[in-house]
């Protein structure tokens, strides 16, 4: 029943941002092109990953060696990488908005956002088909494997997680000073009390903001590629509980991007609430004024 919950709330959700974004123009921007791309790696990581990640927990791979964990572990490395890769890259649309805005414009269009997705999605399959090709699979891998096993991991875990996030932790520290700073001038020019604590408001619901995007990208994410890169060492058969452990808890960062991402936003919101009441079935809402 867990499980279904999960498989429902992780295709629901990533389901809704795609609908959302491709049905109303409005929302037909670069930057939402962005999640779009997150949000359809996340849905296929539903679709495809999930199934196979349950069946591996209930049956235990051990028993369906071959094509079967082949195909999982492909689908797995490929849409999981997708979805940081993109979450990278939005990061980077962010800083250009909040600490270049008067080039953004320029610097982030429709061309540059379509050389960053074709960049997410082809590198991840390179990483997905190279790690699945050099027989490594989930931590298990015979003698004669080691050195290929260990080599391709260690590549894997650098460009699908390490990478990106030390971009992304450099970015969003940057855009948090940024944006600190732009308070603190406006605050300045503040008189009012009221104008002050609203000034105040803003400063800290984008602390929590980026607190909360990493925060939890890192939560779910960091001791799955620990685990990745320390386990070839060890010589020793790691529980699979554990394995699957922390496999669940960085799949379910696709469940948690909706939220994260797309239910921020209060045009996104207005959007769901059109979708999930029907109205879109009941005339054309396609240039609806969001925000």
């Amino acid at each position: 029943m867990f499980f279904l919950a999960y498989y429902l709330f992780t295709i629901c959700g990533n389901l809704l941002v795609v609908i959302t974004i491709i049905y109303f123009k409005q929302l037909h921007m670069p930057t939402n092109y962005l999640i779009l791309s997150l949000a359809v790696a996340d849905l296929f990581v539903g679709i495809l990953v999930f199934p196979f990640s349950m069946a591996f927990t209930v049956f235990s791979c051990w028993h369906h060696e071959g094509l079967f964990c082949k195909i999982r572990g492909c689908f797995d490395v490929t849409l999981s990488t997708a979805s940081i890769l993109n979450l990278c890259y939005i990061s980077i649309d962010r800083y250009y908005a909040v600490c270049q805005p008067l080039t953004y414009k320029s610097k982030i269009n429709y061309h540059v956002i379509g050389i960053m997705i074709l960049v997410s999605w082809g590198v991840s399959a390179l990483i997905g088909i190279g790690i699945t090709v050099a027989g490594f699979n989930q931590g298990k891998c015979e003698e004669r494997c080691f050195i290929d096993a260990l080599i391709s991991t260690t590549l894997a875990c650098i460009f699908s997680f390490y990478i990106p996030v030390i971009i992304m932790l450099c970015i969003y520290l940057r855009i948090f000073l940024v944006a600190q700073r732009q308070v603190r001038s406006i605050q300045s020019t503040c008189q009012s009390t009221m104008s002050r604590a609203t000034v105040s408001k803003m400063e800290t619901k984008a602390t929590k903001t980026l607190a909360i995007v990493m925060g939890i990208f890192i939560l779910c994410w960091t001791p799955y590629f620990i685990f990745l890169i320390f386990q070839p060492l060890t010589f020793d058969v790691t529980p699979v509980a554990v394995i699957e452990t922390l496999n669940w808890l960085a799949l379910s960062n696709s469940m948690l991007n909706p939220l994260i991402y797309a239910f921020f936003y209060s045009w996104f919101r207005a959007a769901f609430r059109l979708i999930i009441t029907g109205k879109i079935f009941q005339g054309d809402f396609t240039k609806t004024k969001l925000f």
